[in-house]
C-alpha cells in the first residue's frame, strides 16, 4: 500500500515538474477602516439583531428596561447594576442547567467590527467565560465606543490569540437544507447589541 501511494505522488510529481511556480497569494485586502459606531449599528442590525446607542447616561435606564423582570445571568465582575433585575453572578460558576433556565445574559466585549457588525468575546473583563452567552436565550452585550474598529484586521491586532474568542454576528442562526432559517440552535435566538458612545 505504501508502494503504491509513493508512486502515485512521484507520478503526479513529475507530471507537474515542467509548470511554472504558483504565484503568491495577494494580500492587498483593506487593513485599516471607518469605524464610527453608525457603521457597526447598521451592520449589527443587518444581522436581526436590536441595536440601542446610548450616551453614558443613558446605559442604565436602557438597561433596566431591556432586562426589567428578568432573571439575567452576569460575570463575576460585571460593572453594571440594574435595578429591577434577578442577577444570577456565575461566582460560583453557575452549571448548564441555570444557564439555560436563565432569561438571558449581559456582558461586555473585547472589541467590535464596524466593517462587518461582529462583536469578539475574549472571556475578558465583564465577559466571564464563554458557555454564559451560549445557553441563555438572550444575550444584550455593551460595547463601548473605544472598542469599535473598522475592520478585521484591527481587530486582531487588539486581541490575544491564546485566549478563548467568540466572534459575534447576529443571533445564533443556522438553516436546513430548504434554507428555512432556525435561530437559537447554539447560541442564543436573540441579541441586544448597546454602543455607549465616549462621554
Amino acid at each position: 500500500m505504501a508502494d503504491a501511494r509513493a508512486r502515485i505522488l512521484a507520478d503526479v510529481r513529475a507530471a507537474l515538474a515542467d509548470r511554472p511556480p504558483t504565484p503568491p497569494v495577494p494580500r492587498g485586502y483593506r487593513r485599516t477602516g471607518a469605524a464610527s459606531v453608525e457603521l457597526l449599528a447598521d451592520r449589527v442590525a443587518h444581522y436581526r439583531a436590536a441595536v440601542r446607542v446610548v450616551e453614558p447616561a443613558g446605559l442604565l435606564p436602557l438597561l433596566g428596561d431591556v432586562l426589567a423582570g428578568k432573571r439575567v445571568v452576569a460575570p463575576a465582575d460585571l460593572p453594571w447594576d440594574v435595578p429591577g433585575v434577578t442577577w444570577l453572578r456565575d461566582d460560583p460558576p453557575l452549571d448548564v442547567r441555570q444557564l439555560d433556565g436563565s432569561d438571558g445574559v449581559l456582558t461586555g466585549c473585547a472589541v467590535a467590527i464596524a466593517q462587518t457588525g461582529t462583536i469578539v468575546l475574549d472571556a475578558g473583563a465583564a465577559q466571564g467565560r464563554r458557555a454564559l452567552t451560549l445557553l441563555p436565550d438572550l444575550h444584550v452585550c455593551v460595547v463601548r465606543e473605544d472598542q469599535v474598529v473598522g475592520t478585521v484586521p484591527e481587530a486582531l491586532a487588539r486581541l490575544d490569540p491564546t485566549r478563548p474568542l467568540t466572534f459575534v454576528s447576529g443571533p445564533s442562526a443556522t438553516s436546513d437544507i430548504e434554507l428555512d432559517r432556525v435561530e437559537g440552535v447554539h447560541g442564543p435566538r436573540s441579541l441586544v447589541v448597546v454602543i455607549v458612545r465616549a462621554g
